[in-house]
């Protein structure tokens, strides 16, 4: 039995999983992770969203497919021909804005900006200006990482800088911590 049966996918997830298959696209969240943060944007209604890392769109499909129609999202990537494909396929939704930048430009421009829900799947925010991203979340917000336990496609030294970050978010005062050996390894975090 796999963990997919019997799971509703949103609408346009198969027709971005096509999409992503043919660009090449190698980087995308798994199932399990996707459905888990489908499941936790439900819990923040009239919620502001924010996704560093759009990738194709498959794991922002989820989170909108958990979202009321009062929430917004602010998805960015830097990559413009992985960011086509959620653009095409998503681009319709009025909750969705979807930024090409680059992580560190969009950090520094909205520091101001406050989230309910943080879903963090590229370096900036997540190994690169976490403090900055960090002061982004409201109290209460959630703070989501995957790719915690090793992965295939992990470069020479990656696996220490993992560590590296799960130990210091550990050390934070601020944030309380689940972290999941399951699926792709995830930490959920909310901040007190």
């Amino acid at each position: 039995m796999t963990e997919e049966i019997n799971q509703q996918f949103p609408k346009a997830y198969s027709s971005i999983d096509e999409a992503t298959k043919a660009a090449g696209f190698t980087m995308a969240s798994d199932v399990l992770t996707c459905s888990l943060l489908r499941t936790l944007a439900a819990s923040k209604p009239a919620g502001k969203f924010l996704e560093l890392g759009t990738g194709t769109g498959l794991s922002t499909s989820w989170i909108l497919d958990g979202m009321d129609d009062e929430s917004t999202l602010v998805s960015i990537d830097n990559e413009p021909k992985f960011l086509d494909i959620a653009k095409q396929f998503l681009g319709s939704d009025k909750r969705l804005n979807l930024v090409s930048i680059d992580g560190e430009k969009w950090v520094d421009e909205n520091k101001q900006q406050r989230f309910d829900y943080i879903f963090a799947d590229t370096w900036h925010g997540k190994y690169l200006l976490l403090d900055e991203v960090l002061a982004m979340l409201n109290k209460g917000g959630l703070y989501i990482i995957d790719d915690m336990l090793p992965q295939p496609n992990w470069p020479e030294g990656h696996q220490e800088k993992a560590i590296n970050l799960l130990s210091y978010l550990d050390t934070r005062d601020d944030m309380l911590l689940t972290k999941q050996v399951w699926a792709t390894g995830i930490l959920i975090a909310v901040k007190r």
